[in-house]
């Protein structure tokens, strides 16, 4: 099994900055994806950031230009670094683990272990 757990949400003026950290341990892929989602309240899980073990990245146009997924090694956390937030961007952030597949997706059904969760509220 894998353990993920995500660290770093709090509450922030629109406009300002939020990093985001997910550690991860235990029987993790060795080809893996590692992805950031969030749910808005009354909303449905949003994938919003993905990266592999190669550290290519892949973004949701909802945040494309502000936020940055990010790993520096296998043995470092993941990061979300998040700006110029907006109240929209209000959620509760999930980080997950999944095994590699041709592409890391941000759809939730390719990711196995998941935290549970963080929350982030922007204050307009």
């Amino acid at each position: 099994a894998v353990q993920v757990v995500e660290s770093g949400g709090g509450s922030v003026k629109a406009g300002g900055p939020l990093t985001l950290s997910c550690a991860s341990a235990g029987d993790t892929y060795r080809n893996y994806c590692m992805a950031w989602f969030r749910q808005a309240p009354g909303k449905g899980r949003e994938g919003i950031a993905a990266i592999n073990n190669k550290y290519a990245k892949g973004y949701a146009d909802s945040v494309k230009g502000r936020f940055t997924v990010s790993k520096d090694n296998a043995k470092n956390p993941l990061y979300l670094q998040m700006n110029n937030l907006k109240p929209e961007d209000t959620a509760v952030y999930y980080c997950a683990h999944g095994p590699f597949d041709r592409i890391c997706s941000l759809a939730s059904n390719q990711y196995n272990y998941w935290g549970k969760g963080t929350l982030v509220t922007v204050s307009s």
